[in-house]
Formats: structure tokens, sequence, C-alpha cells
């Protein structure tokens, strides 16, 4: 086996993309630490300064953002959503990678469909209505209900599943006697986990970070976190330390999810590697 070591071009544009990816989160932080005229200053400071917990607290001490409350709606929301879209997903992946039934291409078409039309933004009125004469607009079940089945996600886990769980291994467990459910929980998941954890990652933060839908459907009595900081701005004027600083809390959850998800991926990969 050969060792390839990288060349000095290599490690320049690396370091490069790691400043351009890192820089906008110092960014906030310096800002998060400032106060208002030091950040709209000219030139800007570069370096952070020592109003960051005062600033935090401002946000949390905001009674029009609601700040709190938001991030515990955003949490409920993303977390619903990333269970029922992962759980759903993996069923529907298994099934058309691994089940024979009739009509199983044409819905896998019908799926793949889906994905080429903007639902979010084509779907927005009849949603709506459909949250009106249901009376539950206000509420975090008209965030949650659109979101709980995606066909990204099912055609993310029928193609990892293809790859991952071979029919041999389905037809093994079906001859031991094994249900199929039984498969599903004792076969496929284990194999399918760096999949999940992909799909999970991605529907959390598509779902933290998501605001026409709860804008329009929801009150600023009781709003998401990307609602919350819009709310953050005073009427006449931006405080762009308190936006900053809101925007600095309300990384830490996706942070967290990207940790915990993160070692399950590495060790899926890691557990893939070996068998090869």
């Amino acid at each position: 086996m050969t060792n390839w070591s990288p060349t000095v071009f290599t490690r320049v544009m690396l370091g490069l993309a790691v400043f351009l990816s890192a820089f906008p989160l110092y960014w906030m932080v310096v800002i998060a630490s400032r106060t208002n005229s030091d950040a709209v200053s000219v030139p800007p400071p570069f370096l952070p300064g020592g109003n960051l917990g005062e600033n935090i607290i401002a946000v949390l001490n905001n009674e029009d953002a609601k700040f709190l409350l938001g991030l515990t709606n955003s949490f409920i929301v993303a977390a619903t959503v990333t269970v029922s879209v992962v759980i759903i997903s993996t069923l529907a992946g298994f099934s058309f990678a691994n089940l024979q039934f009739k009509g199983r291409n044409a819905l896998l078409v019908l799926v793949l469909l889906t994905m080429a039309v903007p639902l979010q933004q084509m779907g927005v009125v009849p949603l709506y209505r459909l949250m009106v004469s249901l009376e539950w607009t206000g509420t975090l079940k008209a965030v949650i209900l659109p979101y709980l089945l995606n066909g990204f996600g099912v055609f993310l886990m029928t193609q990892y599943t293809r790859q991952a769980v071979p029919m041999e291994l389905v037809e093994a467990a079906r001859v031991d006697g094994a249900a199929t459910l039984r498969i599903w929980w004792n076969v496929v998941l284990p194999a399918v986990r760096p999949g999940m954890a992909v799909l999970g990652i991605n529907t959390f933060m598509l779902m933290w970070n998501d605001f026409m839908w709860p804008l329009i459907v929801l009150t600023p009595d009781n709003p998401t976190v990307q609602i919350a900081i819009t709310s953050l701005n005073a009427r006449f004027s931006t405080n762009y330390t308190l936006i900053f600083a809101g925007t600095a809390l309300s990384i830490i959850p996706l942070v967290a999810v990207f940790i915990a998800f993160g070692r399950q991926i590495v060790g899926g990969l890691m557990e893939g590697a070996v068998k090869a």
C-alpha cells in the first residue's frame, strides 16, 4: 500500500477551507460579546469583547422574543419530526429494497416525483387552509404535521439499504423463522445505522432552521427559535449584539446533535471498513 503525503497546495487549500468555514462562527462570537456601538463601528472589531454573558442574559430576559420558549418549541418540533422521518424512511427503505410486492417500482417513482416539486412553496396556501380548518394555527401540531414524512429520506434509506443489506441476509433470516418486523429490527437497523444518523442530522438541522412555515402558522406568543431571533430586533433599530448572541445560543443544540449522531456515522463507517 502506497503512503500518500499531501502537497503544500493541498495543505493551503484545506487551511483556506477550514478558515472560511470557521470564520463566520468566530465573527458571531465577536459581535455577540461586544456592544451594539462596537458592532457598527468602522473598522469593526476583530477580537471578542467582555459582554457575552450580559448579552446572553439580555436575550433570555427579552419579553418580546420569548427565546427560551422558542428553543423549547424548536427542540420539540425538530426531535419529533426527526424521529418520525428516520423511522418511516427506514421502514420504507427496507420495503423498497428487500421486499417484493406489486407496484413497488411505481411507488418509488412516485416518491421521487415528490422530490421534484417544491411542496413547501406550492403547498403553502392549501396547507394553511387545512390548518385553519383543523383549528391548529398557533400550535406546534401545525408545524410538525407537514414534515412527518420525507421523500428524500425514503429515497436515501432505500439506496443505503440496498447496499448495506444483501438479499441473502434477509432470506437467511426468513429461513430461520424471523418475521418481517423482526428482520427489520434485528438485521436491517444495525446495518443501516450510519445512514439513519446522516438522515437524522439532516432532518434535525432543516427543521431547526425552518423559518417560513413557522412564521405563517405560529404566533409571536408561541414561536420557534428562528422566529424568536427575529423578534430581538428593536422597532427602530437593529440590535446586532442580541441577534448574534441569540444565534450563538441557537446553534448549541445543533452542535450537540451533530456530536451525538456523528459518533454513530464514524462508528458505522469504521465497522464497514473492518468488514471490507
